[in-house]
């Protein structure tokens, strides 16, 4: 049978209009924006910040809407709520002043043809004084450094097994297990290495919190690095669904296990596991024999300060919106960092929860770190709030600099993240 030519294109021109019926919007109708009077959302101490409130639809201003808003102390129940009209889409609103550094936050939303949008934005008030809460343990080497004693005893029993399937034309993928803790407790990787047979700088990417299968990860490598992607909780990223939703399950507030108890919190098998990946990496006979780098975001980039201020082989860091950090910061009314765990949400704050947790956040890590760091956060994170987030980057005494974009919340923009390898490269001298 033969399909005339303006059949056909009818055809594809229905065909066209109903995928494009099936594709999400760009952009969104209507649009809150705010706008702090000052561009980089810095002030100074007992100076009053003012945010200018735009509601846009179509792009243009929308005549006669109302908002509603509330601000206060980051994180914590707001001073003020309020209901403000915009007689032409536009007004502002004075959130007040700080007289110790911190960060004031601003939440809007107004409903629009039955649309609730939301915004928010918070300023800062001299944000690189900001100091840690936590205490930092007289014994806090001497533990760490016993506790490393113990893992360097427990034989690495390393698994590496090549995955065709995973690999690329210029990346070998391989999955990896490695003995650590105690006998019998492992943790799961993939090492993705560049197929050229040359010398390379080592890189660990640590992961994110949750509890997930693990993907590897080639990016790294195509960028001259051997690259070691982990999980946490000894979980294969092979296991069968039904037993890796049980584990999902078992571990779903994993980062409460003993927390009563420092020498069996759940956290210490995944800092020594840290060191572990290290161990592992800087055996490769590809190993360059001197460059040793650590990235990672949120409990990733936690995991990557820890690293570094428990492991003096690591040469440099790039580590993004750390969790874990100053997590006393509640106790003090103040925010502290993922997973909040001295929030009135979790009811955690016994002595020796908080004592136990003096040994794990990651701000005393960071007061050990003696190499080069790449930094980043945004204002906006609500998960690793900037206040606990700046508390570490803050005790950081080795050389660093760092990356805020005010406007990001719990995620980086790909210029940052492309800046953090070019710096890590540069560090490594790969060109």
């Amino acid at each position: 049978m033969k399909i005339s030519a303006t059949f056909l294109l009818l055809f594809l021109l229905s065909a066209t209009c109903l995928k494009a019926q099936n594709t999400p919007a760009p952009i969104k109708l209507a649009d809150v924006i705010l706008t702090a009077n000052h561009a980089d959302w810095n002030y100074k101490l007992n100076e009053d910040a003012t945010i200018k409130i735009s509601i846009l639809r179509y792009g243009s201003p929308i005549e006669n809407v109302e908002i509603e808003y509330q601000y206060g102390p980051e994180q914590f129940t707001p001073e003020k709520k309020g209901i403000l009209k915009l007689q032409n889409g536009v007004g502002e609103i004075n959130i007040g002043t700080m007289n110790v550094p911190g960060f004031r936050q601003l939440k809007v939303q107004t409903n629009i043809d039955g649309y609730v949008y939301k915004n928010e934005i918070k300023a800062a008030y001299a944000p690189f004084d900001i100091k840690p809460t936590v205490n930092l343990p007289k014994d806090f080497e001497a533990f760490w450094d016993k506790a490393k004693v113990a893992n360097d005893k427990i034989p690495m029993d390393a698994t590496v097994i090549h995955k065709p399937e995973l690999s690329t034309a210029t990346v070998n993928v391989y999955l990896v297990r490695l003995q650590n803790y105690k006998p019998g407790h492992y943790l799961y990787g993939y090492l993705s290495k560049p197929k050229d047979n040359k010398k390379h700088a080592v890189l660990f990417n640590p992961p994110g919190a949750g509890v997930k299968k693990i993907v590897p990860i080639t990016s790294f490598a195509d960028q001259g690095f051997i690259s070691f992607t982990t999980e946490i909780h000894g979980i294969s990223p092979e296991t069968d669904e039904k037993n890796f939703q049980e584990q999902r399950e078992k571990l779903k507030d994993y980062w409460a296990i003993n927390l009563e108890d420092k020498n069996n919190y759940y956290y210490k098998s995944v800092y020594l596991g840290c060191v572990r990946a290290i161990d592992f990496l800087t055996s490769l006979p590809e190993f360059d024999g001197k460059n040793i780098v650590v990235t990672g975001g949120s409990q990733g980039g936690a995991l990557a300060i820890v690293t570094a201020g428990i492991d003096q082989r690591v040469t440099s860091i790039a580590a993004f919106y750390p969790a874990l950090c100053d997590n006393s910061g509640y106790l003090h009314h103040r925010a502290g960092g993922w997973p909040s765990i001295f929030s009135d949400k979790y009811q955690n704050n016994s002595s020796e929860k908080i004592k136990t947790m003096e040994y794990y956040d990651v701000v005393n890590f960071a007061k050990k770190i003696k190499i080069p760091g790449f930094y980043s956060t945004g204002y906006n994170d609500n998960t690793c709030p900037p206040t606990s987030t700046l508390s570490a980057f803050n005790s950081v005494s080795a050389p660093k600099e760092i990356v805020i974009t005010p406007i990001s919340a719990h995620w980086r923009f790909g210029e940052t993240n492309d800046k953090s390898i070019k710096w890590l490269k540069d560090k490594c001298g790969i060109e």
